[in-house]
């Protein structure tokens, strides 16, 4: 087999569909997000060339810029250095560790808490490891679950259900056809990142409780976002205490990086003790967990942000409406503006950084269904009324030029026709 004609052949075929993502070299100004600098396409650039004004970051509450976040990693790597220094079993467990733990269990009215490298792996290694060493576990999962959940649930090699997105009703007829001393687990999202929507979490609860299932909710859009101390949807809407598993992330509205568990002692220490997904990787660096903690601690107090937040969300969204963009309606922060194609998704978001400085990146399958190619825009606090501005105008320049020129060679289509 000739491997690299094989690897060619498939990137090229990416390429023909449209799909082929290629990353935006930007360097993230520091104290002045949303604003970054773009390198130039062509290799070897030395220097940055164009500022240009980022709106799909999922920093969404600017945290990774806050003093407060700041001086804790300068303040950590000072003192403890650079790297972990092992696995959390083997020398990498560093206090910084222990107090955020706590911190984020303190945040979802836990017990107890785990950290891991990410969020992604967080939901990998726990639900295949719950799923997995649980005898006869039966898992539910909403059919629009995140990526890593589904990793998750296939590595655990259990029985596995789908129920119809944010639908309790369907999942209740699933549930019914197991027996009830039969171990279950119900997996799905608080915030669904590409469309915005947010599940009934009560109702799919009341549903789980019915049948003796665990549930499992991952709130990585949500937490920092929602509720009076930034503890996701779950909290706004007072549910967390019916919940078996919070997931979350910190390197979303928390502004860092890493991910986590929040459930019972048992629990946690049953992850922590049969998940290779946590027991065979090295531990976040002391300074990284330093910064989490602060930012988890300040959004738990702070309700500046979050305020300023939604008002820009509900800026963008009455502004893009207005404009005549094709905005999805939903009831969160993400605004996702609807294309259909994904070269013409590329096109629009080539334009916008190329001709206007804005930075957008195009998102496609297999993030999205086909057909379903948008954008995804999402509002910070520190979005000045006149990015808003620059933003809407560019929109629609571009949205106008890129679909006055797909119309024209239809209509030429249609004349050779």
């Amino acid at each position: 087999m000739n491997y690299e004609n094989f690897f060619q052949d498939r990137l090229e075929a990416h390429r023909g569909e449209g799909i082929y993502r290629v990353f935006a070299d930007l360097e993230r100004k520091a104290g002045q997000f949303p604003k970054a600098l773009k390198y130039p396409d062509q290799a070897n650039a030395a220097r940055a060339t164009d500022e240009v004004t980022v709106w799909c970051s999922n920093d969404y509450l600017c945290m990774g810029q806050h003093p407060k976040v700041l001086a804790a990693m300068h303040e950590a790597i000072d003192r403890c250095g650079a790297g972990a220094g092992g696995t959390r079993n083997i020398s990498g467990t560093n206090h910084a560790h222990v107090l955020l733990e706590r911190e984020l269990a303190d945040l979802h009215g836990k017990q107890a808490a785990l950290l891991f490298t990410s969020g992604y792996v967080s939901n990998w290694a726990a639900l295949s490891t719950l799923a997995g060493r649980i005898p006869e576990c039966v898992v539910f999962s909403d059919e629009s679950n995140h990526a890593s959940m589904i990793e998750g649930i296939r590595h655990s090699r259990a029985e596995k259900q789908l129920f119809k997105h944010n639908d309790p009703e369907h999942l209740n007829r699933l549930l019914q056809r197991y027996p009830r001393e039969q171990p279950k687990l119900v997996a799905f999202e608080s915030v669904y990142s590409m469309d915005g929507d947010i599940a009934p979490i009560a109702e799919i609860c009341e549903v789980a409780e019915a049948h003796q299932a665990m549930t499992y909710l991952d709130e990585v859009h949500a937490v920092g976002l929602y509720g009076v101390r930034g503890g996701g949807v779950a909290e706004r809407e007072g549910v967390a205490h019916r919940l078996t598993l919070i997931e979350g992330t910190l390197a979303k509205a928390y502004g860092v990086m890493g991910g986590y568990i929040a459930a019972s002692n048992h629990l946690c220490d049953f992850v922590r003790s049969f998940a290779s997904g946590f027991i065979f990787t090295t531990a976040l660096p002391p300074a990284v967990a330093a910064g989490a903690l602060a930012s988890v601690k300040h959004l738990k107090i702070s309700r500046v942000e979050r305020q300023h937040q939604r008002e820009r969300v509900q800026q963008v969204k009455r502004r893009l409406k207005q404009a005549g963009l094709p905005v999805m309606d939903n009831p969160s922060h993400i605004v996702p503006v609807m294309v259909g194609d994904p070269r013409q998704c590329k096109e629009i978001t080539d334009r916008l950084l190329s001709e206007h400085n804005i930075y957008v990146q195009p998102i496609n399958y297999p993030t999205v269904a086909h057909g379903t190619d948008r954008l995804r825009l999402t509002p910070s606090p520190q979005h000045s009324d006149s990015d808003i501005d620059h933003l809407v105008v560019s929109l629609q320049k571009v949205f106008a030029q890129v679909i006055r020129r797909q119309a024209s060679v239809e209509t030429k289509r249609s004349c050779a026709a």
